[in-house]
């Protein structure tokens, strides 16, 4: 079932569902004798040990902002162990952090329910926004690490879409909100991205026409034409429009005005 039909307490579990298998699969990366200070490829000013610490990190912040129902931004430092381990270059005890933290966040996200206040930099202030972030920021560091040590990447269809989903929201909320960001670029007439995945099922809908108009940047789902078009495997799809793959890698496919697309995606990297 495509997540945007489900329930919301559906959803939240879902998504929790998902931070811990995210956070399983991490910690079998950094205990399978990977190297630890390896280059991250997709972002290559972190090493491995880097980018688990700050997936690490980002899991405790959230969960002490749901647990306190914070109504304004908790500070970093008042994060406990916020920054992994003191001990650098230590599996064991980078495995033993992650899985504190994986068990913690997720049992203060089912604790809370997806209706709980709780801040938020976004358009939605609850728990159940926080559930859905942390799912897609662990999917996507999650790619990050296995692609840095040469396992395949995988992606369940229903969290791949609507991470693409949430994307495309940042990208309006941003416009909004941050009319002098580089989202402001993103603006202009008779544009249009289409972007369809070609291995899922009608049920998962993962298709989407992204119109670049003079106002604001509008979405929705369908199958039309466009300035230019992005196919491929749903996991394909959804990496390269996260920037950790080049739009034409593996089995993806660029139809059309190569150059929109390129400009989309150098714009369109906040979130």
């Amino acid at each position: 079932m495509a997540m945007r039909t489900r329930e919301p307490r559906d959803r939240h579990e879902r998504y929790c569902a998902e931070i811990d298998l995210q956070v399983r699969r991490l910690r079998d990366i950094v205990t399978s004798g990977a190297d630890l200070s390896a280059t991250v490829p997709t972002c290559p000013d972190w090493s491995l040990e880097q980018l688990v610490r700050h997936t690490g990190g980002a899991l405790r912040w959230v969960e002490l902002n749901v647990r306190t129902r914070a109504v304004e931004e908790v500070p970093e430092a008042e994060v406990p162990l916020y920054e992994g381990p003191e001990k650098q270059g230590d599996p064991a005890a980078l495995d033993a952090w992650l899985a504190e933290t994986g068990e913690a966040v997720v049992a203060t996200l089912r604790e809370a329910g997806p209706g709980a206040p709780v801040w938020s930099w976004g358009w939605e202030h609850s728990a159940g926004f926080w559930a859905r972030r942390m799912a897609h920021e662990q999917v996507v560091h999650g790619a990050d690490a296995a692609l840095t040590v040469g396992r395949p990447v995988e992606v369940a269809p229903e969290i791949a879409a609507d991470a693409i989903d949430e994307w495309l929201e940042i990208v309006e909320f941003v416009q909004r909100t941050m009319p002098h960001d580089e989202a402001a670029e993103l603006r202009g007439p008779g544009r249009s991205i289409h972007l369809h995945a070609t291995d899922t099922s009608a049920e998962v809908n993962a298709e989407w026409v992204v119109e670049l108009t003079e106002d604001v940047v509008r979405w929705r789902h369908g199958h039309e034409k466009a300035t230019v078009a992005l196919r491929g495997p749903l996991t394909e799809v959804l990496l390269a429009f996260y920037r950790r793959l080049p739009p034409d890698a593996g089995e993806l496919e660029v139809l059309g005005d190569r150059g929109l697309l390129d400009f989309w995606l150098r714009r369109a990297t906040f979130g």
